[in-house]
């Protein structure tokens, strides 16, 4: 394929894609070809016109064909990067978002700053592992306990703890919540990505996030239940001066709050906004 060729494509499958309402088609359009190419994206465009061979073109078709759908760009091509590092997905598991990473950062930095060797964590309702991967590859003497109702999610975890080689220090639970966490267990740290769409939230997401299983985004009629039942079985599992980090939704920050304002349990309560200055992670002590 030549140069012109090669950029004439790019830009029809541009074209394909924003016309079925996806903004970010160009980017995307790159993320395909570098996938199937296996190149850096700097080598895209230096090398990628000579790189397209006929199998190559029809699976970009067909790549582009099936994302005008609507349906993910990262089940279709089965993975993702998050904090650095690629992951695989499936529609088994939730595909994580950027503003997970922050949450990610937080509970590095407490466990880095406060100096706490060999911390044991808890990551309720793990998914594709993303936050427990990341906890144990930045933290290489830490320990995590991952939960997990989906034995699928399990699956999917447990094979992005393998490519990383931390899948020793951290121990997969099918469980629903805590229901499999022994009452003896205590935690350093807690961390989760709940389940925080209200039911009327739900109905209007768009075909991308519909296509995440359902259970791990809608959580009752405020989008509250999960956080609910985690800020009040969280204590029982956290040592002295634990902390519980979660992420929110965009309206919820000061339900949250009035919510552990009447638990005497909690010592303090911190919020984080994400890049788009949106209130998304809740830090609470004990």
């Amino acid at each position: 394929m030549d140069e012109k060729e090669f950029h004439r494509l790019i830009k029809e499958a541009e074209k394909k894609l924003k016309k079925a309402g996806i903004d970010s088609a160009a980017a995307e359009v790159e993320i395909i070809l570098e996938y199937l190419l296996e190149v850096e994206r700097i080598d895209l465009y230096l090398h990628g016109a000579r790189l397209i061979d006929n199998k190559i073109r029809e699976q970009f078709d067909r790549i582009i064909d099936k994302r005008t759908t609507r349906y993910p760009l990262q089940y279709i091509l089965g993975e993702m990067y998050f904090y650095g590092r690629k992951f695989m997905v499936t529609p088994e598991v939730m595909v994580p978002t950027p503003e997970t990473e922050l949450l990610c950062d937080l509970a590095i930095n407490y466990i880095r700053n406060e100096g706490i060797g060999e911390p044991d964590i808890l990551d309720v309702g793990t998914g594709s592992g993303v936050i427990a991967v990341t906890i144990a590859c930045e933290l290489p003497d830490s320990f995590v306990t991952a939960l997990d109702i989906s034995p699928g999610a399990l699956t999917i975890a447990h094979k992005n703890a393998g490519e990383y080689e931390v899948a020793s220090r951290i121990e997969f639970v099918e469980s629903n919540a805590f229901t499999e966490v022994r009452a003896d267990r205590k935690y350093e740290l807690i961390l989760s990505n709940p389940p925080y769409i209200s039911d009327d939230e739900y109905k209007g997401l768009p075909p991308e996030v519909l296509a995440d299983p359902k259970i791990s985004l809608v959580s009752g009629p405020k989008g509250l239940d999960f956080i609910a039942m985690l800020v009040g079985r969280a204590p029982d599992f956290l040592k002295k001066k634990g902390r519980l980090m979660f992420e929110i939704g965009y309206n919820q920050a000061d339900l949250v709050a009035e919510m552990t304002e009447k638990d005497s349990r909690y010592q303090s309560i911190s919020i984080f906004k994400d890049l788009n200055d949106i209130d998304r992670v809740v830090i609470l002590s004990i």
